[in-house]
């Protein structure tokens, strides 16, 4: 039973879980558009909103939060010198999931997450 389950698996083992989230992160952050699918960017949201809240503080420690949770120093920067910077009066909501239509091979539901 999945009672009080909230983790999407995508028939993946925790670490490999946490290694797509991390890859779908640094992804966005870099583009700021990114095309994948419903489920994966539903499961991303929470990740990418918490790190921006958090990094519009601009402060040493959130930024060393960014960089242990991307794993890169580059994604960081430009999390904090940019991203974060454009909402600053803005309390929350800072992506948007625009459903596309399916794929054709496998017939799998996409969409585009991107910063508003």
């Amino acid at each position: 039973m999945r009672h009080h389950s909230n983790v999407k698996k995508f028939g993946r083992e925790r670490g490999q879980r946490n290694a797509l989230i991390k890859s779908l992160l640094r992804s966005l952050i870099i583009h700021e558009r990114i095309t994948t699918t419903v489920t994966k960017a539903k499961a991303l949201r929470p990740h990418i909103e918490k790190l921006v809240t958090k990094a519009k503080a601009g402060d040493v420690a959130t930024r060393r939060l960014a960089i242990s949770r991307l794993s890169g120093v580059k994604e960081a920067k430009i999390l904090m010198e940019t991203i974060a910077p454009k909402y600053k009066d803005r309390q929350g909501g800072y992506t948007r999931i625009t459903k596309l239509p399916k794929r054709k091979i496998d017939g799998a539901d996409m969409a585009v997450i991107e910063f508003v």
